[in-house]
């Protein structure tokens, strides 16, 4: 049984080896290599076999690499999430006015990225809604 696993593993990292010594996983520091790796990765796709334990290690380093080639993902600002959670409770500035106990045109400031979200403003939102105050300071 032990035999039979070592086998397995020699066998595996050989096949692992095949994919990449076909193309080697490199950190990505240009549009042209990046675009060649997804190129790489969309090749993948399709197959009609389900893909080995092998090429699925593979693929996970080659999205790695294109995940930091391509930065962080945005979060989305305060005052977005804002505009929505009023948009979707169908609230006006002056809603919002009471809601932060501010002036209107404060709140409108607020709206446009004039001003930003204080953490007094963050925990009477997070109230109101029900959320969390830090979704309201990103």
């Amino acid at each position: 049984m032990v035999i039979d696993q070592v086998k397995t593993s020699s066998r595996s990292s050989s096949a692992y080896e095949s994919l990449v010594n076909r193309f080697p996983p490199r950190v990505i520091r240009s549009r042209e290599s990046y675009l060649k790796t997804l190129c790489h990765i969309k090749s993948f796709k399709g197959r009609s076999r389900k893909l080995t334990a092998d090429e699925l290690d593979y693929l996970s380093l080659l999205h790695l690499l294109v995940k930091r080639y391509e930065g962080p993902e945005e979060k989305p600002r305060a005052v977005e999430y804002l505009k929505k959670l009023l948009d979707e409770h169908k609230l006006r500035i002056k809603d919002l006015s009471k809601i932060l106990g501010k002036s209107p045109p404060l709140c409108s400031m607020i709206l446009n990225g004039q001003r930003a979200i204080t953490r007094q403003h963050a925990m009477r939102l997070g109230k109101y809604f029900g959320r969390g105050p830090d979704l309201f300071l990103m």
